[in-house]
């Protein structure tokens, strides 16, 4: 059976954040926070009708107003307008008369829990998605690096085999210069000692 959703709220960064959920922990976890907001003070469990009222019409859904406003949630919400929070430091309005929280009927709840789940299976069918694309990914590039990899081996091997060919030509070619200079020089000193005899 489903859990009956309750509404939160907390502030990160530019934005305030709400939604139903039920519990902190499934809130946190939609919010991606890393720590627990609720024992630090940074959130809460809300009764504003207001804001009951949009997480119930989207349970499971982050939904954002500017941070420090008092504009109504959406799923996507604009930037706050930093000009405008410096007029409103000049002269403040007097505060919203509060309002009673909405009476939310048993049907009502049930659909929203039942919407929850929905949302919640949704994004685990959207995380399995994404893990799967970066698996096929992963796979790809490793496929890309195990083909460099071979080339660049196949490359090195095929310039060693070059090297150790010319490195065995030039010993030869030097043995093979060793020689002629050996033969240059027994053939200069037999035609020095010719012209010597010869010059008498």
């Amino acid at each position: 059976m489903a859990r009956k959703l309750k509404t939160y709220q907390t502030s990160l960064g530019f934005y305030d954040l709400a939604i139903a959920a039920p519990s902190m922990k499934a809130a946190l976890e939609a919010w991606g926070a890393g720590s627990n907001l609720f024992h630090q003070g940074f959130a809460k469990e809300t009764d504003d009708p207001g804001v009951v009222a949009a997480t119930m019409a989207k349970p499971g859904v982050v939904l954002k107003r500017p941070a420090g406003s008092d504009g109504r949630f959406a799923e996507h919400a604009d930037l706050p307008d930093l000009d405008e929070g410096a007029k409103s430091k000049k002269s403040r309005p007097s505060e919203p008369k509060r309002q009673r929280a909405p009476k939310i009927g048993v049907e009502d709840s049930r659909k929203a829990a039942a919407a929850y789940e929905r949302e919640q299976k949704r994004r685990a069918a959207q995380r399995r998605k994404e893990e799967v694309e970066r698996e096929k990914e992963r796979i790809r590039r490793e496929k890309l690096v195990a083909k460099a990899q071979s080339e660049l081996d196949d490359a090195q091997r095929e310039h060693e085999e070059r090297s150790g060919k010319l490195e065995a030509d030039r010993q030869a070619i030097e043995k093979r210069i060793e020689a002629e200079d050996s033969r240059w020089d027994s053939e200069r000193e037999r035609l020095k000692a010719s012209l010597r005899r010869a010059r008498g």
